[in-house]
């Protein structure tokens, strides 16, 4: 029963990020918490706090505007005091250009009594840079630009 819980909020989060919400994702992280996206480009680096996350999303958001995530599977693990869950999906966006692409990746979230200590996303990177790159050529420059991290 608290998997399925867990499995729910999740698609609530994703919900909310498809809809450009991301307020419901920041008040979900722990007092304590790490937000990771892997790669070196614009939007790679480590979080540590609420400010610098949603400044974080609010450069996902110019970047990929319309980025929408399709949830393909959640396997959630552990006791309530530690939780894994891994979400893999799959997302279309059509950046800042309109130009239309699809990538997949993964979500891992360790969660301490229902609050989310560390969150790790780790996407297709090369199919994330090449949009980067190409926006930036098109004059973007925030695609470029350095990590946001604390």
């Amino acid at each position: 029963m608290y998997h399925q819980i867990v499995e729910r909020k999740i698609r609530v989060l994703f919900a909310a990020i498809n809809n450009g919400d991301v307020e419901p994702v920041i008040a979900g992280f722990a007092r304590r918490f790490e937000h990771s996206f892997i790669g070196s480009h614009a939007l790679g680096g480590s979080r540590h706090s609420v400010e610098t996350t949603r400044l974080w999303y609010g450069r996902l958001f110019r970047l990929l505007p319309d980025i929408n995530f399709t949830i393909e599977r959640i396997s959630v693990r552990g006791m309530p005091w530690d939780t894994v869950a891994i979400v893999e999906w799959r997302e279309t966006n059509s950046a800042t250009d309109g130009v239309q692409t699809s990538a997949q990746g993964v979500h891992l979230v360790w969660i301490r009594w229902g609050k989310m200590v560390r969150l790790v996303i780790l996407p297709e990177t090369h199919m994330l840079c090449a949009t980067l790159q190409r926006i930036a050529i098109k004059g973007v420059s925030e695609a470029k630009a350095e990590q946001i991290t604390d």
